[in-house]
């Protein structure tokens, strides 16, 4: 037989606050994660149009590169990647047992660092769009 437990209201919004870094720490990795896994799917779709020539996969590269749009979601593309790349080399560390007592400073480490990285990266992207 099975017993059922009670967790609680499922919709309690405020269990968010008690999260620790830790915590956040997963769920921005799940997340890049899964945002990277789409992009991957976009990435092979436009690459698909070189199968029509090479005139054809220029014009969808030029035409989405005059977009505002797309270089802003670059610039988003650029934090994700960077961020998951260092929570994943924390990770790392961790699971070899280094620095286990600093898990917090490195999740926060890696967050300021993909901050400048961005930052430091957004003129490039930008340039030209505007």
């Amino acid at each position: 037989m099975s017993e059922s437990y009670d967790r609680g209201l499922v919709e309690d919004f405020g269990r968010w606050t008690e999260f620790s870094a830790g915590m956040w720490a997963w769920v921005f990795h799940k997340f890049t994660g899964w945002v990277l896994v789409g992009y991957l799917f976009t990435h092979i779709s436009v690459l698909s149009t070189s199968l029509q020539g090479a005139q054809t996969y220029n014009n969808t590269l030029s035409g989405l590169e005059s977009l505002a749009v797309v270089r802003l979601l670059e610039v988003g593309l650029l934090a994700v990647a960077v961020f998951h790349i260092l929570n994943g080399i924390r990770l790392l560390f961790v699971d070899l047992g280094v620095g286990l007592e600093a898990q917090d400073k490195s999740f926060y480490a890696s967050l300021v660092l993909t901050g400048v990285i961005v930052v430091a990266s957004v003129p490039t992207f930008l340039a030209g769009a505007f």
